[in-house]
This record gives structure tokens, sequence and C-alpha cells, in this order.
């Protein structure tokens, strides 16, 4: 029996590094945030293309320097992603898939000092059911092989 104890992160845990679509190649290419900095950079170790901005956004009418997923200031799409029935799985990189993976794999799943807003707390239904987890496993494993 799978089991899975809960490690409380939170998405954020996940956002500084995150695997895209190259929009030079389409291959997977790295999309970094360095909040310190101010600063985001996207490369593509296939094809090269490299891409540095800063990571000062505009929200109605609002200027500053959010704290968001490295791949949303380029617009980005997610490597990590798949329709699954009328949703989209998604993953930021290789490290949160496996993360959701050990999850919905294990028929034990123990949580401790919950908080309300741990990553596994603000999933959508789908993924916490343990009839969709046979489907979300291949659904893991072909991204995992994506190419």
């Amino acid at each position: 029996m799978p089991r899975f104890q809960d490690q409380n992160h939170t998405l954020s845990d996940f956002q500084d590094t995150v695997e895209v679509v190259c929009p030079g190649c389409g291959k997977k290419a790295t999309a970094k945030a360095d909040h310190g900095k101010k600063e985001a950079r996207l490369y593509c170790l296939q094809c090269g293309y490299t891409k540095t901005t800063g990571t000062e956004v505009e929200i109605l009418g609002m200027k500053g320097h959010f704290i968001d997923a490295a791949h949303v200031y380029f617009q980005a799409d997610l490597w990590y992603a798949a329709p699954f029935k009328n949703e989209i799985f998604w993953a930021y990189n290789g490290e949160h898939l496996d993360y959701l993976e050990a999850y919905i794999s294990a028929t034990l799943r123990e949580h401790k000092d919950r908080s309300h807003f741990t990553l596994l707390e603000k999933l959508p239904r789908f993924y916490h059911e343990a009839k969709n987890r046979e489907t979300l496993l291949k659904v893991i494993a072909k991204l995992k092989n994506k190419k």
C-alpha cells in the first residue's frame, strides 16, 4: 500500500524554476525567476534561445514586482500540462510532478498540521478522487516521457 506523508508544500515552493515550451523550437526550456534581483530568465538548452526580463508587472493599473511563477513573466506555456476530462493537469517542474505523482499514487494519504494554504488543499477535486488515480498516473507517465 503506497503511503504519502504531506510535506505541507505550497505552490510557491515550486514556482521559481518552471519547465516551459521553448518559444524558439517547441522543446523543453526553463524559466527561472530571481525575485531578489527582480529578474527572470528563460533559456533553452536545445536551441540556445534565451531571454531575460524584469519581474515588474502591471495589474489593474498598478505596477510592481509581484512574486509569480517564472513562466508568467514570459507568458510561456507549461511543459508539464495535459488535458484531463474537462480540466488541465499541470505541474511547474519535475519536482512538482513527482510530488503530485506520489500523492495521487498513494492509497494512504497522511496529513498533519494543515493550514488551508498547502498545495494539496488547493488542488481541484479531480486530483483527489480515487476513481481518477489510474488515468492520472498514465497522464503523469506520458508527461515524464515527453520529448
